[in-house]
């Protein structure tokens, strides 16, 4: 009979991005060492110009160079470098405690789950960790994303989260820069995967070592993903609305000029009339794109559908 694997036989990789971080990265690779001593720890360092790499090879890490610049590229290479049946990506600026890492990992294997996504706890040390814009921020495009994409999430921005291999090798990473969360969580949305939240204590940076997010121009980039995603993913939800809007415009425009029709058998505004005519018709063809394009999405959702299912879950990976 085919029972669960041990999760300590399966093959563990942390990935761990980072961007000059040779403050904290010491204390990110230990304590994975502590926690996870069997994990395979890997650094991706994205030409930092602080000797991060270096820290991070003299910790005992296996260290590889990013070239491109931004974390969606690092997780791009992470997941094509790297071979494992569990995967935790935790970013290298100390800030996400990694004690319940075993127990995350746990819960990944006994309910074949495909990500873990860790949901921030700030420490309560210092009011600027975790701040309330960020807070706000957070729970706007999360919410967002659950309105578009379904599903139940409370930090979709997350750095701490725990990955199967075919999640991983099934994950066709398009973004950049910090937008690659927004990316993560949209994949698991779409393909309808199985995942759950754990909560994660959020802590203070190491003193002197300073944050690379931007919360103005970060945020506005995470919405501009949300916005393709959601004409990439659901085209025919989207040019509906677009179809709709301009048709009630046209409705609202067309309306006295029927009337007048009706009564006069004349139409004495002529350019708002070729107008009304331009705009119903571009209705109908947004319409018909966003058929169109339905038809090409589910294409594209089957055949990453067909990739994650050639690949076993995490419960079967060393069954006996």
């Amino acid at each position: 009979m085919t029972g669960s694997p041990d999760p300590r036989a399966l093959r563990v990789a942390a990935v761990i991005p980072c961007f000059n971080e040779a403050l904290s990265i010491a204390q990110v690779v230990d304590e994975f060492r502590a926690a996870l001593p069997e994990a395979e720890i890997h650094v991706f360092d994205n030409n930092s110009t602080d000797g991060t790499a270096d820290v991070a090879r003299a910790c005992g890490a296996t260290v590889t160079h990013v070239a491109l610049r931004g974390k969606g590229n690092v997780a791009r290479r992470m997941f094509a470098d790297v071979e494992a049946d569990v995967y935790v990506m935790v970013d290298g600026d100390a800030t996400y405690d990694v004690r319940d890492i075993r127990r995350h990992i746990d819960l990944l294997v006994q309910d074949n789950l495909d990500m873990i996504v860790g949901s921030r706890i700030d420490d309560g040390e210092d009011a600027q960790t975790y701040r309330r814009g960020h807070r706000f921020g957070n729970r706007l495009l999360t919410g967002a994303v659950a309105s578009l994409f379904g599903g139940h999430l409370t930090d979709m921005l997350s750095g701490y989260r725990v990955f199967s291999r075919r999640y991983a090798k099934s994950f066709p990473a398009v973004s950049e820069g910090f937008e690659i969360e927004t990316e993560l969580t949209v994949h698991a949305l779409e393909l309808r995967m199985p995942f759950a939240e754990a909560p994660v204590l959020y802590r203070s940076r190491p003193e002197g070592s300073e944050s690379k997010l931007s919360t103005y121009r970060d945020g506005w980039r995470i919405l501009k993903t949300i916005c393709k995603l959601f004409v990439s993913e659901r085209p025919l939800l989207f040019f509906s609305g677009v179809a709709g809007l301009l048709a009630l415009v046209s409705v609202v425009l067309a309306e006295p000029l029927l009337v007048t029709y009706l009564r006069t058998g004349l139409v004495p505004r002529l350019p708002t009339a070729v107008f009304v005519t331009g705009t119903m018709l571009v209705a109908m063809l947004a319409f018909v794109c966003g058929v169109v394009l339905h038809t090409v999405t589910i294409g594209r959702q089957e055949a990453k559908r067909l990739r994650y299912l050639a690949i076993p879950g995490v419960r079967h990976r060393g069954s006996p």
